[in-house]
């Protein structure tokens, strides 16, 4: 595996730990924003967790405090890490809506998000889900989301949630991400 596969690889690993760390603490959680940290560097800092981390995984998660309320890019343009962090991570929870849907919804240019959001969450067809976007400096991205409730498992009522990953589910995420992590 060339190394740029292996970094990808790496953080679409990243995502997936996020999300199913979140999906543990069950739905309607608030966006949650994660430093991406090497392993050995938190160990050195704190040797006291070698017994709740994963040595060989090169990255580990560290939560942050919760963000503000309010506009999420407001919120992420005014965030920067220090240079011991190698990534970042964001998990929230969004609205669905199908293809073509888009012409059910207020004119964008004439509404507000507020106006926007409400409508998404009020259409007949939305699915709800959870979408966690993880960067690193070097600029290897990956995208989870988690459709919440959208099968059912065979012979059961029971629904099931679906797992959706690529690293262009969410470019804008990224892209503001990213532009956390410069200098």
């Amino acid at each position: 595996m060339a190394a740029n596969e292996a970094r990808q690889a790496g953080v679409a690993a990243l995502a997936r730990e996020i999300e199913e760390f979140m999906a543990a603490g069950g739905w309607d959680q608030p966006p949650q924003l994660f430093a991406l940290v090497p392993t050995a560097a938190l160990l050195d800092e704190q040797p006291e967790l070698a017994g709740q981390l994963d040595r060989a995984n090169p990255l580990t998660p560290v939560a942050q405090e919760a963000l503000p309320d309010g506009d999420l890019a407001e919120a992420l343009g005014r965030i920067a890490w220090p240079d011991l962090v190698t990534g970042c991570a964001l998990a929230q929870e969004i609205i669905v809506l199908p293809p073509g849907s888009e012409s059910e919804l207020p004119d964008i240019a004439e509404a507000d998000a507020d106006s926007l959001r409400r409508a998404a969450a009020n259409h007949p067809q939305r699915t709800e889900a959870r979408l966690v976007a993880a960067v690193l400096r070097d600029g290897e991205g990956a995208c989870v989301m988690r459709l919440r409730g959208i099968g059912t498992a065979e012979g059961t009522d029971e629904t099931m949630d679906e797992i959706v990953e690529s690293p262009d589910l969410a470019p804008n995420l990224v892209e503001a991400l990213k532009a956390t992590l410069l200098p």
